[in-house]
Order: structure tokens, then C-alpha cells, then sequence
């Protein structure tokens, strides 16, 4: 019977009645190799024009490479015109006469450039060859002097070509990290020892050229500060990094200080938080040198009661005294205070001070209950200290909040609300009173990007309005205060990105699809475009062979909701064959991993594809807030399982819909969120999902983030009959499945993150064991949420396990990875790895 069944097998393929593209086939190891990170940043250059307005007139700069090295320009839109700021080769030719170094015009470094004098000049230094002794007046005595490359700095005139060497150059110090720098550059505040500092200008001066400068004073602001509740982040906190050793290493340092100034430079205030009661948790640096260390911070978990409190302090620098505001309204509030934007113009300062959002006599901040239902906007009197409130929120979901838009210096204000389930901008007086709606209609507002005062004209970004487009895709519009006059500023069915002048008389348009290279425009404020500025270059990249993915849209599981992904095929596609399918996710519900703009991010799409996959991104209903706010909270109180029909009804639409797709090999990967999302497909739909490479995933959202997992899954407050408060949480979790795995699973995480502790992904791997379960765990060592210099180990560790599972490709693989191997030079001696730190 056996070798009757062969014989017939044998026949049907032979006749065409099974077709060979339904078997096995080789995975394409070459093909993905030459898509790495490393290589892409050799094939793409720029993609955008990140313009750099000047300050005395509507012109900017940018700078722009292409496969024939690096340009910069200078555009003038009131002239509608766009110039190089210099010859390339002549400029060149000015430095290697100075320099002694050959430069050309492909091979021209240029660094720190900005616009000085009457912005007919310009100002950059070009690091040499030549090795000069650093001078280090902290050294010790006898210690050998350390080299460094000599820097050139010059001057030039854009007008007459003329190049200036500035051999006395001082170049000015960067402002320290510690440095809160007052507006009018007198006041310096830090921290250290959990308490407030300041000095004075000339002290700081000092500090610049010798932070160990024995001469420095500073003065004590406040005394009262202790570990886990001081005046700035001391290094317990998730994502700081610091070590235990570090921590008593650090504790008499300067420290940064969150301090937001009023205009004047008279008052400054921040936020101050009490994480004594907050539970801690712990990584261990195994491979730290020479001990392993201990990383000891405070982590606050999803339905603890011991919770962080805010507190907002005020401080009078003439009195050189602080006070505490009266904030205190919602039990475990959070508290924002909201920073002015700034101006674009400055951009290229060496100093930025932080303001508040508000005058030199009021600042603005929310404060948001814990089950953040509840939203209250307020004002603050600085004169009296006094705490108005100018708008209360109130939802039965999470509540989204955005900074406010001042007008004419707080006597109006711009509100962003979805409180009619759509994202749309209020204008209220000073009071909190409601004017009237600016925008509406079934469309989201995402940003204000400008306010024109006078004219009364708000300038903001949103999606989803127009008709026949992608509604993710983001537009700049225009519309005036009483919502009369909107106009789309940038048309054209593609994701844009906007920078407008301080002015608001001009904007930047960058724009591209997954399917489109990046071009870059010049428009006026009334939507008239000016200059097509850029086109990218993707030359090289396309004679790699390399082709655009392609977006579709299918229904959601409701039949109902349309879903937009996009599709990526292996660049020697043919469609004859069979493809397995992976998805690659993330369940939101704060984004989608749908790529919407071309990017260079192509590891866990184009270059998986290669490998001889179909990989497929597609949102889900709940994973975006870009949509209606019932799009956004459709996973509130199901944020284990909210996601996975939709991802499985789109590959079975897909798969109707094109023979290349094989539904019976469905693979799924996800990292952070979606490493929790791909095991939670495995376990709920185990028939359906056969392989999944899950990287760093929050499996156990009791032990994740609170604010994730509080927010998008729900809390429930309760007050008891005698008026104590309480917080309810309860979610399901991936190890709860761990007896419904039936294909193949690669847990991966890095032993030191911090943000998705690796406790999460060890209690899936405990529960599998416990159930006898096989499957696949690897430990990344050192290493934080984003694997740091271990990704492309990563990778190829994920491109075996698909490629094995999914593909059916058994190849014995060699020890090494030659893929890495070959692409590392020999001879060299191996550069340092960096600090988890550094790589995070």
C-alpha cells in the first residue's frame, strides 16, 4: 500500500496534478543578506528636506545627499528660489590648501554649520589628521597626554566665495546635560543629592570649561529631597540604566533638572514625585566587567496600590525660594506640565532654554485620574499661586490629551478632544468657556503646527479626509478660528510631513508612500507650491533589484471595518509558486507596524521577505488612534485577544484573493507588543498560526508598564463604604494558553531590559515546560529592549527558525553565520561593544 501511494504521488507531480511549488524550496540567504542595515545605509541617502529657517528673513537651509555625496542649499520663497550656498570643488580646494588633508567635492565633511553676521556668512569646522595634544587641566600630574584630531574652524562669505580660517577659534562648550539655563542665560539650576542648585552666570562659565573647578559656588534651592523623592530623576527609575554601582557612583554628580521657566526668567516650575511606596525590580548584568552588577529601580505594575504621587512646585528666583501648588484632585493622579513650543528659527543655537506653555504670570498643566477617565485642564496664577480649572474631560474610555494652543497670550486657547469620537480642535477663552468647534466631521486632527493671531487662522495636521486615500495618510490644513475656510495645503495621495516657518507664511512639504520614493516641496501658506525641492535617490538601491511592497485593503473580522496593510514579496517573485506567509505585528493600541512613508527600516519586512516569504502588516480594529475613537478603543478590557481575528480573517481575504499565498504555512512576529501578540496568536488560534519568533514580548501585561497596560486594557476604581480607594485589575495572559501550543515557537528577549522585563517571556517558557511543551528560548546577553548590537545576530537567528518551520528548508546551517561573518573585516582589533546604555 505504501509503495502504491509513492508511485501514484510520484505520478501526479509528474503529470502536474500536484505541483512542485507546493513542496519545500530552498530559502534565499544571499538575497536577504544584501538588505542589512549596514548595506541600506550605503544604497539610501537622504529622504527628506529638514529645512533650517534663518532668523532674519524667510530663507533656510538644509543639506541633502544623494550617490554624488552631500549639497547644500539655500532657498529664498518669497524669491521662489533655490541655490547652492557654495561650489563644491572650489570650496574643497580652499580647505586642502589650509587643512593639508585632501578633500573633493563627493568628500566634503563639514560639521556644525550655521548662518552668523548678517546671514551672508557662514560658520563650520572640518576635522584633519593631524594629531595635536589635548589640553586637560583636570589631569593629574605625569599623566600622559592624550591625542586628538586637530578641528579647523572657518569662516565663509556666501557672496564673494571668500574662505576664513579662525586659527584662535573658541569654539562655545555645549550646555552640560545637568544645565537648566534660565531664558536670560543669568541662572543655572541642577540637581544633586536629590535637591535642587543653582549659580549664577559667571559660576557657570566656569563650569563650562571645568565642571571639577574648585572655585565653583553654587547655592542650595532646597534641602529636602531624599532617594525616591527628590527634584529630578536619580537613577531609580525604569530606563535610566543606571546600576546599583553606578547610582552610589553617581550620587554627588550634577544631575539633570525637568524645570520649565517662565519668559522672564523669574519663576520656574516642575513636577516632583514620590516613588517611595513604588515596589522595585531588578535586572542583572551578567556579562558586565568585571562582576556581573545589579540594576536595582522603581517600577510601578498594574493594580498596585503602592503608586508614584505627583507634586508641582513653583520656585521665586528673586526670593530664591519654592512653594508647593495645590494640584491634588484624583487618587494616583498623573500630572503634565506643558512646555512652550519653541520657535523653529533657533534650531541651530547653542542654547534653548525649556518654557512653559503660558505667560510670566501663568503656566498650564493636566492632571488625569488613574483610570484616566477623568481630565482636568488648568491654569496656574503664579502671582497667587492659585490652581483654576478650565476644562473637565470626562469618558467611560481612556481619555487622549495634547497641548494646548495659546492665542494671543492665553486670552483664547485651542483645545484638542475626541469627545465627539472623532479628533477635533475647540476654541475656548480664557476662562474655559466654549466658543465654539473649530473642526468636525468624520476625520482625525492629530497636531497644531502653527497660529496665525492676527489673521485667526489655525494651521494643523490630520488624516482620513480625504476621499479615495488611505485615511492614514496625513495632510497640512488650514482653517480659521469660528471653523469656516478649510483648505488641504499639500494634496497628493501620499503620507506628507510638514515644517513651517515661524512666520506661517511658508512650510516644507516631505512626502512618499511604501510604494513611492521621497520628494520634498516649498509651499506658501495658502497652499500654492512654490519649488519641487528633492526627489531621493534610490538609484542604488533599485539596481540591487529591490521593489516596492504593495498596500491593499481588506475587512476586518466584523465584515464590516476596512483594514489597510501592505504586502511584501520576495524580489525574485514568481508567481507560479506557493509562499508561505508571515505577518509581522504590533497590536497598537497607540500604533499600527504598518509602514505608511518608504523608510529604511526594512528588516522585519522587505528583508524577511527575501528569504522566500510573503510578509504582510496590516492594522487591526483597536491598534491606531489616528481613526475614530471606537477604532482605537475597541481592545479596551480584551487586550490579550482583541487583535488576532482581524489578523487572521485578512491572510484568509489574502489568500482568496491571491493563489501565490499558501494558507496552510501562516507564520507571525512581533516585537515588545507584538512579541506578545504573535504567542497570543499561537496559543488562541493554534491551528491557524504554525511558527512564531517572538522578541521581547510583555506575555504577562500583570508585570508590564502601568501605563500601558492600565490604560489600554482598563482599571477599575473603587470606593468603598468607607471612602477608601481601591484599583481592580485583571487581564489574561499568554502562559494562561500555554497548553494549546501546537506549532513551532521562538521566544527571544535581552537579559537586561528594563522596559518588557525578561520575567515575562520566563514565565511563558515556565508554563510551556510545565506542559510539556517544545520550543525555542534565546537569551540575548546584555542587552536591552531593542537588542542593541546584537540585532543582526537576531535576525538571522529568526531567519533560520522561519525558514526551517515555515519555508521547510532543513539545510544544515554551519556554526557560524557566514552572512555576519563575511561582512566583518579581519585583521582589525575588535571595536568596543558598547554600554547597554549606549545601546538602548
Amino acid at each position: 500500500m505504501r509503495n502504491t501511494l509513492l508511485v501514484v504521488m510520484f505520478c501526479m507531480v509528474a503529470s502536474g496534478s500536484i505541483a512542485q511549488n507546493t513542496l519545500s524550496h530552498k530559502s534565499n540567504y544571499q538575497l536577504a543578506s544584501r538588505f542589512s542595515p549596514q548595506k541600506i545605509g550605503k544604497l539610501v541617502f537622504s529622504t527628506s528636506v529638514d529645512p533650517h529657517w534663518l532668523k532674519k528673513s524667510d530663507r533656510f537651509w538644509y543639506m541633502y545627499e544623494t550617490t554624488e555625496g552631500k549639497k547644500w542649499y539655500i532657498v529664498d520663497p518669497v524669491k521662489g528660489e533655490k541655490k547652492q550656498l557654495f561650489d563644491n570643488a572650489d570650496l574643497a580646494a580652499k580647505i586642502s590648501r589650509i587643512v593639508k588633508d585632501p578633500f573633493d567635492a563627493q568628500h566634503l565633511g563639514l560639521d556644525s554649520m550655521r548662518f552668523i553676521k548678517d546671514e551672508n556668512w557662514i560658520q563650520f569646522e572640518v576635522k584633519s589628521t593631524q594629531e595635536i595634544e589635548k589640553k586637560d587641566t583636570t589631569a593629574k600630574k605625569g599623566t600622559p597626554p592624550v591625542k586628538e584630531k586637530k578641528v579647523f574652524y572657518f569662516e565663509y562669505n556666501l557672496l564673494t566665495a571668500e574662505l576664513t580660517e579662525l586659527p584662535d577659534f573658541k569654539k562655545p562648550k555645549r550646555k552640560p546635560s545637568w544645565a537648566s539655563v534660565a531664558p536670560d542665560g543669568n541662572t543655572v539650576v541642577f540637581g544633586r543629592n536629590y535637591n535642587l542648585y543653582w549659580m549664577d552666570k559667571a559660576n557657570y562659565e566656569k563650569a563650562l570649561q571645568n565642571e571639577n573647578d574648585s572655585t565653583i559656588v553654587d547655592h542650595a534651592l532646597t534641602t529636602d529631597g531624599i532617594e525616591n523623592y527628590g527634584y529630578f530623576s536619580d537613577g531609580n527609575l525604569s530606563g535610566n540604566g543606571d546600576s546599583n554601582i553606578d547610582k552610589e557612583k553617581n550620587k554627588n554628580k550634577r544631575r539633570p533638572v525637568t524645570a520649565y521657566w517662565s519668559p522672564d526668567s523669574k519663576y520656574f516650575t516642575l513636577s516632583r514625585t514620590d516613588n517611595r511606596k513604588v515596589k522595585d525590580l531588578w535586572v542583572i548584568n551578567s556579562v558586565a566587567d568585571p562582576r556581573p552588577t545589579l540594576e536595582t529601580y522603581k517600577y510601578w505594575m498594574p493594580g498596585e496600590k503602592e503608586a508614584p504621587v505627583d507634586h508641582v512646585y513653583l520656585f521665586d528666583m528673586t526670593l530664591k525660594s519654592g512653594k508647593e501648588m495645590q494640584v491634588s484632585q484624583f487618587r494616583d493622579q498623573d500630572i503634565s506640565i506643558w512646555a512652550d513650543p519653541g520657535k523653529v528659527n533657533t534650531r541651530d543655537d547653542d542654547f534653548k532654554p525649556l518654557k512653559w506653555l503660558g505667560t510670566n504670570t501663568a503656566f498650564y498643566f493636566t492632571r488625569t485620574s488613574r483610570d484616566l477617565k477623568r481630565v482636568d485642564v488648568c491654569k496656574v496664577d503664579v502671582t497667587t499661586g492659585a490652581v483654576k480649572v478650565l476644562i473637565e474631560e470626562r469618558l467611560n474610555t481612556y481619555i487622549e490629551v495634547k497641548r494646548l494652543g495659546l492665542v494671543n497670550e492665553g486670552k483664547e486657547f485651542i483645545q484638542w478632544s475626541e469627545r465627539d469620537g472623532w479628533a477635533h480642535f475647540y476654541l475656548y477663552d480664557e476662562n474655559g468657556r466654549l466658543k465654539n468647534q473649530i473642526t468636525s466631521g468624520a476625520f482625525h486632527c492629530e497636531d497644531i503646527v502653527g497660529i496665525d493671531e492676527t489673521k485667526r487662522v489655525l494651521y494643523f495636521t490630520a488624516n482620513g479626509r480625504e476621499q479615495g486615500e488611505d485615511p492614514y495618510y496625513v495632510h497640512l490644513y488650514r482653517i480659521n478660528f469660528d471653523g469656516t475656510g478649510i483648505k488641504l495645503l499639500n494634496p497628493g495621495d501620499f503620507e506628507h510631513a510638514s515644517g513651517m516657518n515661524d512666520g506661517k507664511t511658508f512650510f516644507v512639504d516631505n512626502y512618499s508612500r511604501v510604494n513611492a520614493g521621497p520628494r520634498s516641496a516649498l509651499y506658501a501658506s495658502d497652499g500654492r507650491k512654490l519649488l519641487d525641492l528633492e526627489t531621493a535617490d534610490l538609484s542604488s538601491l533599485m539596481a540591487t533589484g529591490y521593489k516596492f511592497p504593495q498596500p491593499f485593503k481588506v475587512k476586518a473580522d466584523d465584515g464590516i471595518t476596512d483594514l489597510y496593510g501592505v504586502m511584501y514579496r520576495p524580489f525574485d517573485f514568481d508567481s507560479t509558486k506557493k509562499y508561505p506567509v508571515i505577518e509581522y505585528v504590533y497590536p497598537g493600541p497607540q500604533t499600527e507596524a504598518v509602514n505608511k512613508a518608504f523608510g529604511r527600516g526594512m528588516d522585519r519586512t522587505d528583508r524577511l521577505a527575501q528569504l522566500g516569504f510573503v510578509v504582510v502588516t496590516i492594522g487591526n480594529r483597536g491598534g491606531h488612534p489616528a481613526r475614530s475613537k471606537w477604532y482605537h478603543n475597541f481592545g479596551y478590557g480584551n487586550l490579550r485577544d482583541y487583535g488576532l481575528a482581524d489578523k487572521k480573517a485578512a491572510v484568509e481575504q489574502l489568500a482568496d484573493r491571491y493563489p501565490f499565498i499558501d494558507i496552510n504555512r501562516v507564520g507571525i512576529h512581533g516585537h515588545s507588543g507584538g512579541g506578545f501578540m504573535s504567542t497570543a496568536a499561537m496559543l488562541v488560534y493554534p491551528d491557524f498560526f504554525k511558527v512564531a519568533v517572538s522578541s521581547s514580548g510583555n506575555h504577562d501585561n500583570a508585570i508590564y508598564n502601568r501605563w500601558w497596560s492600565e490604560k489600554h486594557h482598563g482599571v477599575k476604581e473603587v470606593i468603598s463604604d468607607k471612602a477608601d480607594t481601591s484599583f481592580v485589575y485583571n487581564i489574561e495572559k499568554n502562559q494562561d494558553l500555554a497548553r494549546n501550543l501546537k506549532g513551532h515557537l521562538m521566544l527571544t528577549t535581552g537579559d537586561i531590559d528594563n522596559n518588557v522585563h525578561p520575567a515575562g517571556t520566563i514565565r511563558v517558557a515556565n508554563a510551556l515546560i510545565r506542559a510539556n511543551k517544545r520550543f525555542d528560548l534565546v537569551i540575548l546577553p546584555g542587552q536591552r529592549h531593542a537588542y542593541g548590537d546584537m540585532t543582526e545576530y537576531f535576525f538571522w537567528r529568526m531567519a533560520d527558525y522561519f525558514t526551517e518551520h515555515l519555508l521547510g528548508d532543513k539545510t544544515a546551517r554551519p556554526v557560524d553565520i557566514v552572512e555576519m561573518t563575511r561582512e566583518q573585516e579581519q585583521g582589525k582589533t575588535p571595536q568596543r561593544r558598547g554600554t547597554p546604555e549606549e545601546e538602548q
